[in-house]
């Protein structure tokens, strides 16, 4: 069955992969056939984003003597403007920081809540039984602007005018739109082009600015100003603030000032596991950046140095252990204020041992049933990371979820509202007990977006995120063990040919519970024996154009302190170093 690239941005994955990645071709140095390019290596810092202008930006600002944190943050801000698609002020932002001072991992959630006037009785009195994707209804506060200034109150260096100056820049200048961009952007015009502000300020006498047209964003240069020159209380407590209320209130939403005016995000503790002797580092939920190491605590009862990369058994038994994690994802991963969710036992060792015997090497789990209390008794992104001269490292990602987000685009202000809010749930909210995921006034929605993060013998290793809805965890564990299972390089463990298990019973609540096993995906490089050998054990295999997430790494050599950089094949990007 073939899922076109359309179904794709149905799927909210509109920053994703256009073509498969050529690994037939073998590398030119290695002879390895995953590597497109080389590593970048360079000595003082590195940047790694999917737009090349923006990775230049991150570099100047470091050269200017801004820390890696000033440097994400540049980067963030010209993104908002040149992939649109993808991210952007409107949305939400999560960020994992070493911080070479105390030698520890920050973690920061910056995501919103939901408005306090919406109630769950508004969708029931007018028949609504799932959040629509589009519209007024599903926009959440955006967190993204407050996550800059709290991580630049703490990790900051250069004063903010600086740090938004080259964005505020291109947004008047003007840049020129490159391709996979220019292709996700054409596809959003006509969902979004409906409502009131976005055929204004998105698009050129009402289509998509074409692959390497300047794009200019006069009404965003001017936002961006605003903010660089009054703080982050000028976006939540302001004038943008003040317009964003009255064009909700226009335009039949329930996003207010107060909502914005009350926003906070908040510092959180990063949780990490051991995968044979490196610590992995995700944040815990409301997102879902725990999954990756639940699928790892699983997959580390096999020796995988028996196990060869790209064979029906390495795909067959990861494939497994995601059906595991993600029915935990499904039943546990929520808005701890509302539900918290038992995260040290799910990630433990001994839970993985009882759970890793619903695992059998011959046959496929149809259904996967999370834990159960007694045993747990404790989607478009973009993915940057930055590291600086004084070893300061940052994992950053940030969102508006699908697409362009919800469309809802305020005129003037040059940016897209997010849409996270339709991963809430809505059905049997009265039960009990309730969904954790279902909906409530000020509350955060479960979030797919996650950074990470690896440490080794208490040291920086690598920093690095796979952007892309369900794919992330599925693919920040995929990177892990191509690193550290199939000894591959910081490129090639981006290049190599991904899984993706689609099916599973979702946390949103708007799918049914798996009970056929879902689809397995495989991208070009798998050979035809593999897959033949899958569907020998039962799994219903797929090829699919484009669910494989875009991926970004820094790794830092422990003792030369060289940073060692890789980027997306698979999308605009580039990593680059001086």
């Amino acid at each position: 069955m073939f899922n076109s690239a359309a179904g794709l941005c149905a799927l909210g994955l509109s920053s994703l992969l256009l073509l498969a990645v050529p690994v037939a071709a073998a590398d030119r140095i290695t002879g390895e056939t995953f590597a497109t390019r080389s590593e970048v290596i360079a000595p003082h810092a590195m940047a790694a984003t999917s737009h090349p202008l923006a990775t230049q930006i991150a570099l100047d600002v470091m050269k200017q003597g801004g820390s890696a944190v000033d440097a994400a943050i540049a980067a963030n801000a010209a993104l908002g403007l040149m992939e649109p698609t993808g991210n952007g002020m409107g949305g939400d932002l999560f960020a994992i920081v070493w911080d070479p001072k105390t030698d520890k991992l920050y973690g920061y959630n910056g995501s919103g809540r939901s408005p306090k006037s919406l109630t769950l009785d508004y969708f029931r009195q007018h028949g609504i039984s799932d959040i629509p994707p589009t519209g007024p209804l599903p926009v959440s506060v955006p967190g993204a602007v407050d996550g800059w200034f709290a991580l630049h109150d703490r990790f900051g260096r250069l004063p903010m005018t600086a740090v938004l100056a080259p964005a505020i820049g291109y947004a008047r200048d003007g840049h020129p739109v490159a391709e996979t961009i220019a292709y996700y952007w054409d596809r959003s015009v006509p969902r979004l082009s409906k409502y009131p502000g976005f055929s204004e300020q998105f698009t050129i006498d009402g289509r998509a600015p074409r692959t390497g047209e300047l794009w200019k964003n006069p009404n965003l240069a001017n936002t961006l100003q605003k903010i660089a020159d009054g703080g982050r209380d000028a976006f939540y407590k302001g004038d943008i603030a003040r317009r964003i209320d009255a064009y909700f209130k226009a335009n039949g939403g329930f996003l207010s000032y107060e909502d914005l005016a009350s926003h906070h995000g908040e510092w959180v503790e990063p949780v990490s596991s051991n995968y044979r002797g490196y610590d992995v580092w995700e944040l815990p939920p409301n997102g879902q950046g725990i999954a990756a190491l639940q699928i790892l605590n699983l997959l580390e009862g096999y020796d995988f140095s028996r196990i060869r990369f790209g064979s029906a058994e390495h795909v067959h038994l990861f494939v497994e252990a995601k059906k595991l994690a993600f029915a935990d994802r499904a039943r546990w991963y929520a808005d701890p204020a509302f539900q918290p969710a038992p995260v040290a036992r799910l990630v433990s060792k001994s839970y993985a041992d009882q759970r890793r015997k619903l695992i059998s090497a011959d046959k496929v789990l149809r259904e996967a049933q999370p834990g159960t209390p007694a045993e747990l008794e404790q989607g478009d992104t973009i993915y940057l990371t930055t590291a600086d001269a004084d070893g300061m490292m940052v994992s950053l990602i940030q969102s508006n979820y699908r697409g362009m987000g919800s469309g809802m685009a305020p005129p003037g202000l040059g940016f897209i509202l997010q849409d996270r809010g339709e991963m809430f749930v809505l059905k049997d909210c009265d039960k009990t007990p309730a969904h954790p995921n279902c909906y409530a006034p000020g509350k955060r929605p479960f979030q797919t977006i996650i950074p990470a993060f690896i440490t080794k013998d208490g040291k920086p290793y690598v920093s690095f995120g796979v952007m892309g809805g369900a794919m992330q965890p599925q693919g920040h564990a995929q990177i892990v063990m191509n690193l550290i299972d199939f000894g591959m390089n910081l490129q090639e463990a981006g290049d190599a040919p991904r899984i993706q298990h689609d099916g599973s019973t979702e946390p949103t609540g708007q799918a049914t519970a798996m009970s056929d096993g879902g689809v397995v995906q495989l991208e070009d490089g798998f050979p035809y024996a593999t897959i033949r050998e899958l569907m020998n054990k039962g799994h219903h295999v797929e090829w699919a154009l484009g669910p494989y997430g875009g991926y970004q790494a820094i790794r830092r050599d422990p003792d030369s302190g060289v940073y060692y950089g890789a980027s997306e094949s698979r999308k605009d990007g580039q990593a680059a170093g001086y």
